[in-house]
């Protein structure tokens, strides 16, 4: 028994140290992608191919001087940004990352923990993230601070109301709040994102509201705000907050593939498992397909943390009152027919057609609107 519970305290304590270390290395991905995006050199300086970037960085924040403001308030000033990375690290401990090891009888999940309100956990914590930079910028006793705060509080209300009724949805056709029962009835390649297209784009949009990714980044739009929330922080508090962004990402990308891309589930999964199973044994076979299917379920976070930095070295920033517009006018209402039409779904055993077809009229309303918008316009 000790032997089963070193193991799962190893697993627990890998899941961290993925946290931590993807996210380190997402700071080197993103100035690779945008240096490829925008036709120039990226980091090539700190190791080969700058791959020892994310450590110069972090050495330089860790002996940068370390300042509170005179007139801030220092216990909040200091519990800002250890809030925000705690609530992103705790996310990641219910994701189910893979199927389980079988070890000496007993069989160990790829998990954190199991709960069976897993989504709520999640929500749950996201929304306490908030208050770390609410916190941090109140604190700060800086006007910029204080509205980069007041627009991230803002705008996370906004978009967690259209989040959360893009996930009820899916709960309706998984009927359970867990994680992993949610990636279980994915098996294969039977996955939520091809009964819940319109979904899956609410999620995704508000996923970088959430996230204050570009081109929601409104609470620290250096235009406007110098830094916003951060703007009176230093050294390793301004790295905690750097930082748990892209936490943030990682989770986030985490959450999507689980949600809507099967988690760790992948076309031919049951072939894989019974080659493997019938070439080295039932608990070694099985051992190796659960390790297949998790390296499967970082390609798909690897892949989403791509779509989130090609999106923000590709769209500007939006203005305020467009962002609040698209979270009250746009998104909460479609989340709300989203729903709607997979109730119909589900009660006319027709997922898949009535799902797709409640895309193509959404679309389809969106062109029409579009091209009204546009004939106003000519004609004033």
């Amino acid at each position: 028994m000790d032997s089963v519970f070193l193991i799962k305290s190893l697993i627990i304590l890998g899941i961290f140290a993925l946290s931590l270390g993807i996210a380190a290395y997402e700071t080197y991905f993103e100035r690779v992608i945008a240096a490829f995006i925008q036709d120039r050199v990226g980091p090539d300086r700190a190791g080969p191919f700058g791959l020892l970037q994310p450590l110069a960085d972090a050495g330089k924040l860790f002996f940068k001087e370390d300042f509170i403001p005179t007139l801030a308030d220092k216990w909040l000033f200091i519990l800002g940004p250890s809030l925000a990375m705690l609530t992103a690290l705790m996310t990641s401990a219910v994701i189910p990352f893979g199927d389980s090891i079988l070890y000496d009888g007993h069989e160990i999940l790829v998990q954190g923990i199991e709960v069976n309100i897993g989504i709520l956990w999640v929500f749950g914590v996201v929304s306490l993230g908030v208050y770390g930079i609410l916190i941090g910028g109140w604190a700060s006793n800086n006007k910029y601070s204080l509205y980069g705060a007041i627009r991230a509080a803002s705008q996370n209300i906004s978009y967690e109301l259209a989040m959360g009724l893009s996930i009820i949805a899916v709960l309706m056709m998984s009927g359970s709040l867990s994680l992993r029962t949610i990636v279980e009835e994915q098996h294969g390649m039977n996955w939520n994102v091809f009964y819940q297209p319109l979904g899956f784009i609410i999620f995704l949009t508000c996923s970088f509201a959430e996230c204050n990714r570009t081109p929601f980044d409104l609470p620290e739009s250096e235009n406007e705000l110098v830094a916003g929330y951060h703007t009176e922080y230093g050294s390793m508090k301004l790295g905690l907050f750097l930082f748990s962004e892209y936490v943030n990402m990682f989770i986030s990308s985490a959450v999507i593939a689980t949600l809507f891309f099967g988690g760790f589930n992948y076309p031919g999964m049951d072939w894989v498992y019974s080659a493997l199973t019938s070439k080295m044994g039932e608990v070694t076979g099985h051992n190796l397909a659960t390790l297949v299917g998790t390296l499967v379920f970082f390609g798909k976070i690897a892949f989403f943390i791509f779509v989130y930095m090609w999106v923000r070295w590709t769209l500007p920033r939006f203005r305020y009152d467009q962002l609040m517009d698209l979270g009250w006018k746009g998104l909460i209402p479609l989340a709300v027919v989203n729903m709607i039409i997979t109730a119909a779904a589900e009660l006319s055993n027709q997922p898949l057609l009535v799902n797709w077809i409640g895309l193509g009229v959404f679309i389809a309303l969106l062109y029409a609107g579009s091209a009204l918008m546009k004939s106003k316009k000519t004609s004033v």
